[in-house]
């Protein structure tokens, strides 16, 4: 790999913790759809779907970034 790609690599479990709040954010949007209940969140239901799926999924990532990462070969 060169320079560069090293660098800027991601490593699995930063993209495995992005992936798990990603989910978990469509699944609290699915919920709050299927109950009917925009109290979650004020606003119109597609501003809500985009809150709820990217907060929680930018975030994540950007925790996961800034945390110490493990060396690289």
């Amino acid at each position: 790999m060169n320079e560069l790609a090293q660098k800027w690599a991601v490593e699995l479990k930063v993209k495995a913790m992005t992936a798990v709040s990603l989910l978990c954010g469509v699944g609290v949007a699915i919920l709050n759809d299927v109950q009917a209940d925009s109290s979650l969140i004020p606003g119109p239901a597609w501003a809500q779907a985009m809150v709820l799926v990217l907060v929680p999924t930018v975030t994540s990532f950007i925790t996961g970034y800034q945390t110490k990462h493990s060396p690289r070969s």
